[in-house]
């Protein structure tokens, strides 16, 4: 179980010899791309997977070749979505040993949530604060949440003091970097609240996978991306390449089932590995420092609580 994987690893590589019989996990976002990919993957090695959707129909054909999942309906734009689904796990009772938050929406247009919430901090920071921490008691000793981030985390930190854009131009991907420094942030303070009790807590990075995550996004768009990924590359490194959606779903499996808790709580994984901290300009690799100062994750935690008018 020691064995070194990296950037081309596949969901499949890093569980092999796995045995999850016995183990129950809860993953967002099932009806296309990772998701799916990461259901399959925990549930071919025993685990029963609990898959969270908002489309359950869409879901349902998506899953279809899952054997050992279940689906509930989870909007994550509205919170009365969270809260309702995350009452009915608490009334179930049963315990669970890994939740992994992979739903998200990626550089849409200006929106709001069915709260009045920016649509990509309401969608992936939000609803997942609001869903995660009500299911906490179901999370045994020894259990793990791992929060799907991004690199896109190093375009921008949050901002605590108008996370709507009242006063800030929206920008498609500044505000999708505000709502993954904020999945960071979150398993920061989750982490540190938690471990305590044995659970533990990472952010990933899955990598740069073509999925319906990216169905807003240009290709204009995707092209500045990849020049913004490539334009500090060092002489000898490789250009972008993107990645397939079972190595996308690696370093989600990795941080919840392969690697050692210690080493991955509180931190922010990508290709199967932690992550250093880097500052440098660019989205190549590492991670910024901001996503990771405990403080700034403290002054998160508090300001969501506010906005969602519930205190965890």
């Amino acid at each position: 179980m020691s064995q070194t994987f990296g950037a081309r690893s596949t969901t499949d590589e890093v569980l092999e010899g796995f045995d999850l019989r016995g183990k129950r996990v809860l993953v967002t976002g099932v009806s296309a791309g990772l998701g799916v990919e990461t259901a399959r993957a925990l549930a071919a090695r025993g685990a029963h997977v609990i898959g969270a959707a908002r489309d359950l129909a869409k879901a349902r054909r998506a899953t279809a070749g899952v054997r050992g999942i279940e689906l509930i309906e989870l909007d994550l734009a509205s919170l009365a979505s969270a809260r309702a689904a995350a009452e009915a796990l608490l009334d179930d009772g049963q315990i669970l040993d890994l939740v992994i938050a992979n739903a998200g929406v990626m550089a849409c247009p200006k929106g709001v949530t069915a709260d009045g919430f920016e649509t990509q901090f309401g969608t992936n920071h939000l609803g997942h604060f609001v869903f995660v921490n009500r299911i906490a008691p179901l999370l045994r000793r020894g259990a793990r949440f791992v929060s799907l981030a991004s690199s896109g985390h190093r375009v921008a930190d949050v901002d605590l003091d108008d996370p709507g854009f009242k006063r800030t131009e929206y920008k498609e991907f500044v505000a999708y970097g505000r709502s993954k420094t904020a999945n960071i942030l979150f398993a920061v303070e989750f982490d540190r609240r938690f471990r305590d009790r044995g659970i533990r807590a990472a952010a990933v990075h899955p990598g740069v996978i073509q999925t319906e995550l990216s169905r807003h996004t240009t290709q204009e768009a995707i092209e500045e991306v990849i020049r913004t990924y490539d334009a500090p590359r060092p002489d000898g490194v490789a250009t972008l390449e993107f990645k397939s959606i079972p190595q996308g779903a690696a370093t989600s499996v990795w941080a919840g089932v392969a690697a050692k808790a210690d080493e991955i709580g509180g931190r922010y994984c990508e290709d199967c590995r932690v992550a250093e901290v880097n500052d440098a300009p660019g989205l190549r690799q590492g991670v910024r420092s901001y996503a990771l100062d405990p403080e700034r994750a403290k002054a998160l935690w508090a300001k969501s609580e506010e906005m969602v008018g519930q205190r965890f």
